[in-house]
C-alpha cells in the first residue's frame, strides 16, 4: 500500500513541485497525503489519540486526589483548636465551679459543680433579684477558710476551663436586693424587700428562719447603693454573707463589677442535673418592677446572639451551595 501511494504521487512532481529540491519533495508528499490517509481521523489524529488541549500529553492521567493525613498527625491539631475553644468558653460564655461549702443548701450541695453564664454581663447585663450569682471575695470575706491546694495538672485544666475553678477566690450567694433596695429582717422574720415580704419557703434550707436572731448581722436593715448587691446563702444559720461583712470597706455590699456570671445549671453529679431559675416570689409586684431600659439590656444578648449567627449561617449555606454545584 504505501509503494502505490508513493507512485501516485510520484505523477504530480513536476506540477506542484517545479523548481524544489529533490530533497524537499517527501515532505511535501507527507503533507498532501497526511489529510487523505484513511488511517488517520478528520482532526489529524491517530486511532485512539486524544487531541491535546489542557497541556497534558496522550499518557498523563488526571491528578492523584491528595492524600489525606494521617489520624496521629491530625490529633495534636484537634487537641489544640479544643483547648484554644475551651479557653475562650471559659474566657467569654461559661466557667464551671465546684461548690466548697453548704451556705446555699438545699439549692447547691458542698461539690456540686455549676455552669456560670458569663456571656450577658459583657452586654450590660446586670444582676437580678433572685439569681445564684458567682462573685469574686469582695474584701476578705473567706479570710480563715480553707484553702485549696490543686496539682499543677488542676491548675492547667482549670486555667483553660476543663476543669472548675479550684484556685480563685470566689463565692456563691443568692441576689436579694439591687441598687436603690431596701433590705430588711427583724426577728425570725420575713425577709424584706422593699417593705415586701418574702416567701422564700422554696429556697431557704429546711429549718432555717429568713433572719438570724443575733447581734452580729441577722437583724438588719439596709439601703443598696447603686452599683452594687445585697447576697445571703439560702443556708441561712450557716452562711458568712452580705449580713456578716457590713464593717468592711463595702458595708457588706458586693460592687456589681465584681460579679463573675450567674449560675445557670448544675452540672455534676448527674443525679443532681437541673437548673437555677429565679423563685416566683421575686416577681411579686411592687419588688421586681423593671423598667423599659433594664428589659432592654436583659434581653439584648439573645439579639445580638442571633444578629451575630445569622451571617455565619448564611455563609454557610451559600459555601455548602457552591460545592454541591461544582
Amino acid at each position: 500500500m504505501g509503494d502505490v501511494a508513493v507512485g501516485a504521487r510520484s505523477g504530480h512532481d513536476g506540477e506542484e513541485h517545479r523548481g524544489r529540491p529533490a530533497e524537499a519533495v517527501p515532505a511535501a508528499d507527507s503533507a498532501v497525503t497526511s489529510g487523505s490517509d484513511s488511517g488517520t481521523g478528520e482532526d489529524g489524529t491517530m486511532p485512539g489519540e486524544q487531541t491535546r488541549t489542557d497541556g497534558e500529553g496522550p499518557g498523563d492521567s488526571a491528578p492523584a486526589p491528595k492524600k489525606q493525613r494521617s489520624f496521629w498527625k491530625e490529633l495534636p491539631i484537634l487537641i489544640g483548636i479544643a483547648l484554644v475553644l475551651a479557653l475562650l468558653i471559659k474566657t467569654f460564655l461559661v466557667q464551671a465551679f465546684s461548690i466548697p461549702s453548704d451556705s446555699m443548701q438545699n439549692t447547691l450541695q458542698q461539690g456540686d459543680r455549676v455552669l456560670v453564664d458569663k456571656l450577658t454581663p459583657w452586654f450590660g447585663s446586670k444582676p437580678q433579684r433572685g439569681e445564684v450569682v458567682v462573685f469574686h471575695d469582695p474584701d476578705n470575706w473567706l479570710a480563715g477558710e480553707p484553702t485549696p491546694n490543686p496539682n499543677p495538672v488542676q491548675k492547667v485544666l482549670s486555667w483553660i476551663g476543663l476543669m472548675p475553678s479550684a484556685e480563685e477566690k470566689d463565692l456563691i450567694k443568692r441576689v436579694i436586693g439591687v441598687g436603690g433596695d431596701t433590705v430588711s429582717c427583724k426577728g425570725t422574720g420575713p425577709l424584706k424587700v422593699n417593705g415586701k415580704a418574702l416567701n422564700d419557703k422554696s429556697f431557704v434550707y429546711a429549718g432555717n428562719t429568713p433572719c438570724s436572731v443575733d447581734d452580729q448581722g441577722g437583724q438588719f436593715s439596709v439601703k443598696v447603693p447603686k452599683g452594687y448587691i445585697w447576697v445571703m446563702g439560702d443556708h441561712r444559720q450557716n452562711s458568712r454573707d452580705s449580713r456578716y461583712n457590713q464593717n468592711d470597706k463595702h458595708h457588706g455590699m458586693v460592687p456589681v463589677k465584681d460579679v463573675v456570671g450567674r449560675a445557670i445549671v448544675i452540672a455534676w453529679p448527674i443525679n443532681r442535673w437541673d437548673t437555677l431559675p429565679i423563685p416566683d416570689t421575686f416577681d411579686q409586684t411592687g419588688i421586681n418592677d423593671k423598667s423599659s431600659a433594664s428589659a432592654a439590656l436583659t434581653v439584648a444578648p439573645n439579639a445580638v446572639a442571633l444578629v451575630g449567627v445569622l451571617p455565619l449561617a448564611l455563609w454557610r449555606r451559600r459555601k455548602t451551595s457552591v460545592a454541591e454545584t461544582r
